[in-house]
Parts: C-alpha cells; structure tokens; sequence
C-alpha cells in the first residue's frame, strides 16, 4: 500500500529539496502553517528526510503580539555538522542560497555539558544553568532557499529549519559562571561598518532561558540534547541581511 504524503510532508520536502540542490524560491511551497504544532510538524518531517544528524539548535525571538497568539517567545531549528565551524583567527567562508534569504547574527553559544534525561519534559531555569558546559560567542548563519521567509512572521521561519545555514563558535566568554549577560558586549559589522551593538542580557531571559526553553522543546519532540551541542541563543545586536562576497566580524 502506497504512503500519501501529508501536507506537512510535501512543504517539508520542497524545502529539503531547495537546499540540497540550492535553489531558490519566491513562494511558499504550499499552504503556510498557522500555528507552532503544524509549523514544527514540517520542520520534523524535513528532519527525518536530511542525511545528517543534528549537532545543536539555533533559538530565535518571537516578538511582539506573536507572543501572546502563540503563547511562546522562542522558536527553534537545527543545525548541522557540514555548516558548522570553529574560529582560529582566520576567516572561514560561508555558504548561503544565492537568490534566497541571507543574514549574519552574532550570538552567545552555550555549549551543553551533558544528556538530557530523555523522559524530562520540564526544566526550570536553575536546572538549566547546571546543563551549561561553557559559554562562547558565536556566530549564525541565517539562510534559506525561500526569499520571503523572513516576512511572514515566525511559522514560516520554523518550517524551514529554524532559516539555520551555519554556526561559527567562537572564543569562550572569559567569566561566563557569572552569567552576568548585561556585560556581555557584541558588534556585527559587514564590509567593515557596524551594523549593531547590545549586549546578550537584552534579549528577555538572556541566554539561559533559551537554553532552557530548547531542553523543553526538543524533549516534547523526541529529540532530547546531548552533552556536546551548540545551541545559539539568540540573535544579540539583530539579523543583519548580507549579499554573497560580503564579509562580516562579529566582536565580543
């Protein structure tokens, strides 16, 4: 008996399917989600369709009345161990989908220190200081195939992988136990100009509360972490959209 494949199944593999081949798209694969189940539903299913495990998670902002509607603050997609690199010094090219969506974000990293209990569906926020392994300063890669996603709110992000291309980790934040955040400064330039500059305790809850909300998230999914992911926690001075040939450093 054949299998018909869901509607979850199909967006899911146009998606799969621009990113293997990198090409790009203006419109949506099929119908838009319209909440988080029906968002993180295609997201999973475009997960079991990739040849590559999981290697850690970016979590993003949902801002503004989208907070309220969809009673969340945070969303999430993976990342992969093809785009995902260590810094020494040197510049490391990225790739992106030329004709698609293009952002560079600097970001904290925290890098898990051990398993999550599989069974553990809730985590308060002492419990997840105790899951940081250390802290580092990082960088995101935000990219997809779609070039509208990042203009129809934050489903259409989640659909397609989180719009993860990469992850640059970067130097360990000196005194990062204190998780004092507020003292955490970051600066994105792109072709030697600033594009911005915050601190990581702006974003509300800092960077632990995305560390816990991603120990929540990924045990409702099955996909509970592992000692050794990154996860990126949030875009510090905002998503800044860059051209193929741009360069760009993130400070910290």
């Amino acid at each position: 008996m054949t299998h018909s494949p869901s509607r979850a199944e199909l967006v899911a593999a146009a998606f799969v399917a621009g990113r293997q081949s990198a090409r790009a798209f203006d419109t949506y694969p099929g119908a838009m989600p319209a909440t988080l189940e029906e968002a993180y539903a295609i997201q999973d299913a475009a997960l079991a369709m990739w040849s590559l495990p999981v290697c850690g998670w970016k979590v993003g902002r949902i801002a503004g009345a989208d907070v309220e509607r969809f009673g969340c603050d945070r969303l999430a997609g993976p990342i992969f161990p093809d785009t995902c690199h260590t810094a020494h010094g040197n510049p490391i090219e990225m790739p992106v989908f030329e004709g698609g969506f293009a952002a560079v974000e600097g970001e904290c990293v925290i890098v898990v220190g051990a398993d999550a209990p599989a069974d553990k569906m809730h985590w308060s926020t002492s419990e997840a200081i105790d899951m940081i392994g250390s802290i580092h300063a990082g960088v995101e890669i935000a990219s997809s195939p779609f070039s509208g996603i990042n203009a129809h709110g934050p489903l259409v992000t989640i659909s397609d992988f989180g719009n993860n291309y990469g992850l640059i980790l970067g130097d360990e934040i000196p005194g990062w136990r204190s998780l004092n955040a507020e003292g955490w400064t970051f600066e994105t330039y792109i072709d030697d100009a600033l594009v911005g500059a915050n601190h990581a305790g702006d974003i509300p809850g800092g960077p632990v509360e995305s560390l816990r909300f991603m120990l929540e998230n990924g045990a409702a999914r099955g996909l509970p972490l592992k000692k050794g992911m990154f996860i990126s926690t949030g875009a510090v001075t905002g998503v800044h959209a860059a051209n193929i040939g741009q360069s760009s450093v993130v400070k910290a």
